[in-house]
């Protein structure tokens, strides 16, 4: 059984099939045997979007989004360790997101793979980030 944070993109994209993933994603991620875990930054994320109407989703009202995710990932709570680790963090220059920045931490912290549709997260594996690109 391996583990995997998903983050924000990744989630939509799992739920939703709005966006193709990759086959070598898919096929580890509908693995049930994998441990699937979402962020609560991500879940702050979504909510944040969803009120203010930047994404399309089958959720009829924002409160529809927590047990959505509870049913089908772990939700990671963000833990006083976490928050040592991205006091840590070196961000990289053309990487300013701070919430990206947290769950990237959550991921070094618990030695979780993160999967992410964003590229910047690459350049986070120097410092202990286990990560996989999902183009």
């Amino acid at each position: 059984m391996a583990r995997y944070l998903l983050d924000t993109n990744i989630v939509l994209a799992y739920l939703f099939k709005r966006t193709a993933l990759d086959k070598n994603t898919a096929e580890f991620l509908y693995d049930y045997d994998n441990q699937l875990y979402v962020s609560t930054v991500s879940i702050q994320e979504l909510i944040h979007l969803h009120k203010r109407g930047k994404i399309e989703t089958n959720w009829k009202k924002t409160e529809d989004i927590l047990p959505a995710i509870d049913m089908a990932f772990d939700i990671l709570p963000v833990k006083k360790e976490h928050l040592m680790t991205y006091s840590k963090l070196s961000a990289a220059k053309s990487h300013n997101d701070p919430n990206d920045h947290l769950i990237i931490s959550q991921a070094i912290t618990e030695r979780i793979t993160l999967v992410s549709m964003d590229r910047e997260f690459r350049h986070y594996t120097k410092q202990k980030l286990s990560f996989i690109f999902s183009s």
